[in-house]
């Protein structure tokens, strides 16, 4: 097995080291123009649009007998036309003065009122917390836990990015919860996310400081090369993404999707009613869909533009965009349930998408467009299977480990020294035999795979998908695979499981059925399986209580650097801290290393 050292941690910049240590700092300078400003901006911009015309007046007089420039429209013409142009009123009402006298007094009281709510919004980042506080008249105090964190999404809007600036958006579970820092220098933002993400993980390591390295030029070729710049991992390289996406792919899976059947079923109703009534009447509806549609494509294949998903210490990097960027880190154990799902238009090109529920609520769109929870918008088998390598190893490998530990320890066979010593490896060994039935149960039917399936009585309720309709247990998770014309297979980890109900309505119980509701975080993935045979679905019910709690006892992914016996999922593959590997006798390396 070829041996790679773990690279020590990354040093800190000193600007990041002051802006952790526990003092209250300010934000981007240029904060309160990026989050309100340009609206004043575009107020000017049209009252100028108004004056050009006497302003021009004013400083090249127009020739004498003339009507003014713009035949009165905003010139010297009359007072005939003043009444819809405000600018010429004030001209020829002579309260120039006065007016300008007031816009300044406006100017004034905005770029004071600017001023103090860019003094007055200030944060800090303790061992413990992200705390933000804000308001002038209105004092408000937001703070995040640090153990509570669920992800933390860097956005660089375009306008964000001239100005060399980025949002930092700190999710935590719960509706509203999210807090921001926006904004910051974009130059910090990745360095400071990784060392929020390294205090959240319970790493005891202290990062020291290291010198300031700016790049080199002028504030132009900064900008450019922020521009240009990926995304970094918290060792300063940038993660390698393990999915490339290609354009014809994404155009496609735009133009093969449910809104072009919606739109291909408007165009036949409008069409046969105009055929058989005469009447366009319908066009009116037809228009704003198409314009909306195309809003639709343009925004799903431009988000997913420069789209990268790789792993890193601190969980699964998932960025997106073209000029507007977005790249969120999801630690270990936020991922709730997993969803792979394949509409039936794709299916002749074998494209597949991936779908998670996750407990916090991005305010960002996702790489599709649409809600933040699509980590792979469009792929195929080998794409699912890659994307699924880097978040399966802690989200089940270690919980099914875990789980065995714990049923060793009860049973006395051995000690917790013997059944840790090993515990990188098994995890990764457990997660791959999990990856395989994942990938088996993506097309397969009927028992194939071990699953348990509907009976031939369930054909009543699952007319085309009672063979495939099915579930099973596999390690640290359970599988349910549904859908026969939209192919679904949804994971759920089992420490995430919150609770598990056995449903039977009069129908079910006339039919001998039941269902089953694995109940997680709310969000696109809905767990739940029905038309099964009553007594399977009570035999999954009690498996799936009993395993749910022992796992969720021996879960320990929330602080996934605080225990060093723990793997960690790292570009790709999974590597051993170096303390683990100091009790093995061995130097840190990356699991799944062939001899």
């Amino acid at each position: 097995m070829s041996e790679r050292v773990a690279p020590p941690p990354a040093a800190l910049p000193p600007k990041i080291v002051e802006l952790t240590d526990g003092e209250w700092h300010r934000l981007h300078p240029a904060t309160p123009l990026l989050r309100g400003g340009f609206v004043f901006v575009i107020f000017l911009g049209i009252v100028i649009n108004y004056a050009k015309e006497n302003i021009l007046d004013l400083i090249i007089p127009a020739p004498s007998g003339s009507n003014g420039r713009g035949g009165g429209a905003g010139g010297r013409g009359g007072d005939s036309n003043d009444n819809g142009d405000p600018v010429g009123y004030v001209v020829h009402q002579g309260l120039v003065g006065i007016v300008l006298a007031a816009i300044a007094v406006l100017l004034l009281i905005l770029i004071a009122l600017f001023y103090f709510s860019w003094r007055m919004n200030t944060f800090r980042i303790t061992a413990e917390i992200v705390e933000v506080r804000s308001g002038i008249v209105f004092r408000t105090n937001r703070r995040a836990r640090l153990d509570r964190i669920q992800g933390i999404n860097i956005q660089r809007p375009l306008l964000a990015r001239v100005f060399g600036a980025a949002r930092l958006e700190i999710n935590q579970a719960g509706h509203d919860a999210n807090v921001h820092l926006a904004y910051l220098r974009s130059a910090d933002a990745d360095s400071l996310r990784g060392e929020i993400l390294r205090r959240a993980s319970g790493s005891r390591e202290q990062r020291q400081s290291a010198g300031e390295v700016g790049a080199p030029g002028g504030i132009l070729e900064k900008r450019l090369t922020e521009f240009l710049a990926p995304p970094v991992g918290v060792d300063g390289v940038p993660p390698q993404s393990v999915v490339t996406m290609s354009l014809p792919r994404l155009i496609g899976s735009a133009v093969f999707s449910g809104v072009t059947v919606a739109i291909v079923l408007i165009v036949i109703v409008v069409v046969v009613s105009i055929v058989t009534t005469g009447q366009y009447f319908l066009l009116v509806l037809f228009f704003p869909t198409i314009i909306g549609s195309f809003s639709f494509y343009s925004r799903r294949i431009v988000k997913s533009l420069r789209y990268s998903i790789a792993s890193t210490q601190d969980g699964i990097r998932i960025g997106w965009g073209l000029l507007s960027t977005s790249n969120e880190t999801l630690p270990p154990g936020r991922i709730h349930s997993v969803k792979i799902n394949q509409p039936l238009l794709w299916r002749p090109f074998g494209w597949w998408e991936v779908k998670i529920n996750r407990a916090s609520h991005s305010s960002t769109k996702g790489a599709d467009g649409q809600a933040n929870t699509t980590i792979l918008p469009v792929g195929s088998v080998a794409d699912v299977v890659r994307v699924l390598e880097l978040i399966l190893p802690e989200l089940v490998g270690l919980v099914a480990d875990d789980v065995e530990i714990e049923k060793a320890l009860a049973r006395g066979d051995t000690s917790r020294d013997e059944v840790l010593r090993d515990q990188p490896r098994r995890a990764v060994e457990k997660s791959t035999e999990t990856l395989s039935l994942i990938e088996a149960g993506m097309r397969s039917t009927g028992p194939e795979g071990g699953f348990t399936t509907s009976p031939r009585r369930g054909q009543v309720l699952r007319w085309f998908s009672w063979r495939r309709n099915g579930f099973r247990t596999a390690p640290g998770s359970l599988l349910l695979r549904k859908g026969a014309i939209w192919r679904e297979l949804i994971v759920v980890p089992l420490p995430r499981l919150q609770s598990v109900g056995l449903r039977q309505g009069p129908l079910h119980r006339w039919l001998g059925l039941a269902a089953i509701d694995l109940h997680t975080v709310q969000g696109p993935i809905d767990a739940t399986i029905g038309a099964l045979d009553a007594q399977d679905a009570r035999d999954f019910f009690v498996t799936a209580s009993r395993d749910a709690v022992v796992a969720a006892r021996a879960d320990q992914t929330h602080r996934w650097l605080e225990n060093p016996t723990l793997p960690v999922p790292v570009h790709g593959a999974m590597w051993a801290p170096p303390q683990a590997a100091q009790r093995l006798g061995e130097p840190a390396q990356r699991l799944g290393d062939q001899p």
